[in-house]
């Protein structure tokens, strides 16, 4: 697919999505929206990408919906206002339900929307003039998806006076690191995405599957009890000992060598907790 608004590249066993609208700072317009849509769903196929980096061009990484843009837009504000309303936005990784590990590289400022891939990524890096803020209230516009999504990363007090004090306060890279909200700060674009790229070699060294089915239990236990989340969880875990690569990374391990791992199972990833799901044939 050829895409306008985002750069999709492939690094090694790292993908990437890039924010490609520098001239606005990387805002969200409709083309985006659907553009990142397609890039998730192509790098989630595409089993020679096992970690996602996502990371905007220029001196901001998002600074959320481009309500002019949507204004313009004859079908703008009509689907972007619907799709809040039914709650199906997909432009993060977690609205696509991709399990594969994400990166943020936030690089500059990220506002409103841009908190979006903060709140529903993986693992956060930043430059160290990055800055965090919600401006909705400040414009009239009401916060819920990104401080909500926030609430479950950085104290709730810290959320709260995001959302209230709105565009009048930032948070810098170093209190975001402080808040839990980011877990690096590299000093300028150069040396994030180098190090984005350098943890995403690292985390491609492990057993896609079980990297996925990890992550789906972790997120999914977001939303359950935390005894109904360790049940599914312990669930997911059992049915996995049926996966070629629960017994090749113990032997990898005890012969001293890389382990094999096999390219990512959906039968398993996307199998319910408990089904003792098979591997389909690979003939």
């Amino acid at each position: 697919m050829t895409y306008e608004t985002i750069k999709v590249e492939r690094r090694g066993p790292v993908g990437w999505i890039i924010f490609a609208r520098p001239e606005r700072y990387n805002a969200l317009n409709l083309p985006m929206f659907d553009e990142l849509e397609s890039a998730w769903a192509e790098l989630d196929r595409d089993d020679d990408v096992r970690c996602i980096v996502v990371t905007g061009m220029g001196k901001g990484f998002c600074s959320g919906a481009d309500l002019k843009d949507l204004a313009e837009d004859p079908r703008g504000m009509t689907v972007y206002s619907e799709r809040v309303r039914t709650n199906t936005l997909r432009f993060t990784s977690y609205h696509c339900r991709v399990w594969k590990p994400v990166i943020c590289a936030v690089n500059g400022v990220c506002a409103g929307g841009g908190l979006h891939f903060v709140a529903d990524s993986d693992i956060v890096m930043a430059t160290a003039d990055a800055t965090f803020l919600d401006p909705h209230v400040s414009v009239g516009q009401v916060a819920t998806y990104e401080t909500i999504g926030l609430r479950v990363r950085i104290p709730f007090e810290a959320v709260a006076r995001m959302l209230l004090v709105g565009k009048h306060e930032r948070i810098d890279a170093e209190r975001a690191l402080q808040l839990g909200m980011i877990s690096q700060i590299e000093p300028d674009v150069e040396s994030l995405h180098a190090a984005a790229q350098e943890l995403g070699e690292k985390i491609a060294r492990n057993s896609p599957t079980a990297m996925m089915i990890s992550k789906k239990a972790l997120w999914e236990s977001l939303d359950l009890p935390f005894e109904e989340g360790l049940a599914r969880g312990a669930l997911r875990l059992a049915d996995f000992w049926r996966h070629p690569d629960n017994r090749e990374g113990p032997a990898a391990f005890a012969q001293g060598r890389e382990p094999r791992y096999l390219p990512p199972s959906r039968e398993f990833v996307d199998a319910e907790p408990g089904s003792n799901p098979r591997l389909a044939s690979r003939d």
